[in-house]
């Protein structure tokens, strides 16, 4: 097999200080400023000898970021420390959530009727032939429609599909190590902290905070990301890209190559 590197496609959505922004949370905006000591300013338009910004960020809910089981752990995990320093076999599927009404999967608590589910049922029938026999990837880039590249823009969070537990469960029976959601959280944005699939996925038991306790502390979780209609479902190399930044998320920029197979 064999990766397009000239192809890739940025799953990373642009955070612009100046236009509208994902605002998950109740965060704040990102914000950049420049800076300004006693004898220096960060703006070459106001006399600095150079620009030089001052940015602050909530990576959580201010755009595209990839997150590790330190999220949910009493002891410390830099993310970057998780992820692979190699190209990843994906798969790319799109699947229209289920109002939790209709659905027979769920969560905990209990998803409220209006919730949307992005479910196992779906996640199935998406999931793509193998590009080559017996081709099995550990990661999984999710799709949800309507892709609205505008969607979750200052409501980050608030009436967002989730993972329905059987799908996060489904994810983990299939190997998936890398997962990538174009959803503010696999979890519901007010849950009461239970964060059921976040544990689901990351191997640590219902209400544990217990670095120790996590089965799947290599496995990694993108959220907020966006992929544009011109990327068919299918099977990619993925790259997970992001700065060497301490702490448990950290803003990232996934990118999709395709994959060919001679």
């Amino acid at each position: 097999m064999l990766a397009d590197l000239a192809a890739g496609a940025s799953l990373a959505r642009v955070l612009d200080f100046k236009g509208p922004q994902l605002r998950g949370f109740g965060a704040q905006a990102a914000n950049s400023k420049a800076l300004q000591t006693a004898d220096f300013t960060g703006r070459v338009d106001r006399g600095g000898s150079c620009n030089c910004s001052v940015i602050t960020l909530t990576p959580h809910a201010n755009g595209t970021h990839t997150e590790c089981v330190g999220h949910l752990t009493a002891q410390p995990l830099d993310v970057y420390r998780v992820i692979p320093q190699r190209l990843l076999i994906a798969t790319l599927l799109t699947v229209e959530p289920e109002l939790a009404a209709d659905s027979e999967e769920g969560s905990s608590p209990q998803p409220r009727p209006t919730d949307l589910l992005i479910t196992r049922a779906a996640i199935e029938r998406a999931w793509p032939t193998p590009a080559v026999a017996r081709l099995s990837g550990r990661s999984a880039v999710i799709r949800t429609l309507p892709n609205l590249r505008d969607k979750f823009v200052e409501d980050a969070g608030a009436s967002a599909p989730f993972l329905s537990r059987e799908a996060a469960v489904w994810l983990v029976g299939r190997g998936i190590e890398h997962l990538v959601l174009d959803v503010p959280s696999a979890d519901r944005s007010s849950d009461g902290g239970a964060m059921t699939a976040h544990h689901i996925f990351f191997g640590l038991p219902p209400g544990s905070t217990s670095l120790a306790d996590a089965q799947r502390r290599d496995c990694t979780i993108t959220e907020l990301a966006f992929v544009s209609d011109s990327l068919a479902d299918g099977w990619y190399f993925l790259s997970l890209q992001m700065p060497a930044i301490a702490g448990d998320a950290i803003p990232s920029r996934p990118v999709l190559y395709p994959l060919r197979t001679a």
